[in-house]
């Protein structure tokens, strides 16, 4: 009878596990924490753009907690490391999506790992919101598939404009870019365009490897047509070493960076000779919202500078799910709905909102694209020995 009773409790115990596991697996969280996945580039030569993105996450991770989460439950970032390549962006994605079972995406870093990871969450329709992928056919990889960076083309050209302002005199126009990358190429035939399209004259296009650190060979090809305006397409640590080699070999022109450049980690590549670059931003620490004010003195308070733009695109994108979330949670208990039709739910809540944010008030076009109203021109300004620089925003 003893031997009968353990066999039954054993049984149970057994039921038991089976029922927890599969409540774990049908629905969000057996906790009242809501895991969302943070897919950014803590390694590599992209990190100086992904950590920027993971600050901007963390501060909202907190700033949405402190004020409740989504009506009483708290999110929690899962942060997974995509690295540089395409290979990390996608490893990242299937843990997130399998393993750690988020609602949804922040990521990843690269527009170049986003054509490879972006369908892996679009199949299993797990909602993305991209932070820092602004090159063209982002949103249209999916349904699933939105982003809170503004598209190249909306932002590249207010640079060059800006530059043409600063000096109404240039003609000859030389650009460089990355060509192994899908956002510096996106951009480059954005920047090209608008220099046909202004009449101006578009002397050489140079190509060059975003893992490449001497650009000896291509800076002198351009120094020696003598051109009026440098545009450089390319990721931080090769596009600042660019601007530091290209100064170093004596060109004094205008140079205008591209989106590579929207971070403060620029000036500890090339320090004083980023000095006077022209960069377009989606994003200004100077906008009046009540919610960027607040991102921008915790920003500060943090880490002692202003706040760049990959961290507000970060927040933003954080705060599109954190809001989606507690619309829906209003209606019905989001950790009760099984995680299926939670991210289904999330994905068209996401599309639908307005949302007033760091980088303004923003929506989304039925396809995914961010709609956003303002956008800005700053110019590097960097202390003579090189040690602090800031992004000084242009009339």
């Amino acid at each position: 009878m003893k031997k009968h009773t353990a066999c039954t409790s054993a049984l149970f115990g057994t039921l038991a596990l089976l029922l927890t596991a599969c409540a774990q697996t049908n629905n969000t969280s057996t906790s009242n924490t809501i895991p969302l996945g943070i897919a950014l580039a803590q390694t590599s030569n992209v990190a100086l753009i992904g950590q920027e993105g993971i600050q901007g996450a963390k501060i909202a991770e907190k700033y949405f907690n402190d004020k409740g989460g989504i009506n009483g439950k708290p999110i929690k970032l899962i942060i997974q490391d995509t690295g540089g390549e395409e290979a990390g962006a996608i490893n990242a994605f299937q843990t997130l999506i399998t393993q750690n079972k988020v609602v949804g995406i922040v990521g990843p870093t690269l527009s170049q790992q986003a054509f490879s990871a972006d369908p892996i969450a679009e199949r299993a329709k797990v909602p993305v919101v991209a932070a820092s992928n602004t090159a063209k056919g982002i949103p249209e990889i999916g349904d699933y598939i939105a982003r809170v960076s503004a598209p190249v083309s909306s932002v590249a050209p207010n640079s060059l404009k800006a530059a043409l302002k600063i000096n109404p005199n240039i003609k000859k126009v030389a650009v460089l870019y990355a060509q192994n990358d899908a956002f510096s190429k996106s951009e480059t035939e954005i920047f090209q365009q608008v220099v046909k399209d202004l009449k101006l004259d578009l002397a050489t296009v140079q190509k060059f490897q975003t893992t490449d650190t001497d650009f000896q060979s291509q800076a002198t090809n351009v120094i020696n047509l003598k051109p009026d305006l440098i545009i450089i397409s390319g990721l931080t640590t090769d596009g600042g070493n660019l601007v530091r080699q290209l100064r170093e070999l004596g060109y004094k022109g205008q140079i205008v960076g591209g989106n590579g450049f929207n971070t403060s980690n620029i000036f500890a590549v090339c320090k004083d000779l980023c000095n006077g670059v022209i960069v377009a931003q989606a994003y200004s620490p100077e906008h009046p919202g009540e919610i960027n004010q607040t991102f921008r003195t915790t920003y500060l308070n943090q880490y002692k500078k202003e706040p760049p733009q990959f961290s507000a695109q970060a927040f933003t994108a954080v705060q599109v799910f954190v809001e989606s979330l507690t619309a829906l949670d209003q209606k019905n208990p989001v950790n009760q709905v099984p995680l299926e039709q939670l991210r289904t739910e999330l994905n068209q809540q996401v599309l639908i909102g307005k949302y007033d944010t760091p980088i303004g008030e923003i929506s989304f076009t039925p396809v995914g694209d961010v709609v956003q109203q303002q956008f800005y021109v700053s110019q590097l300004k960097v202390d003579p020995d090189g040690s602090n620089g800031k992004f000084v925003p242009l009339k």
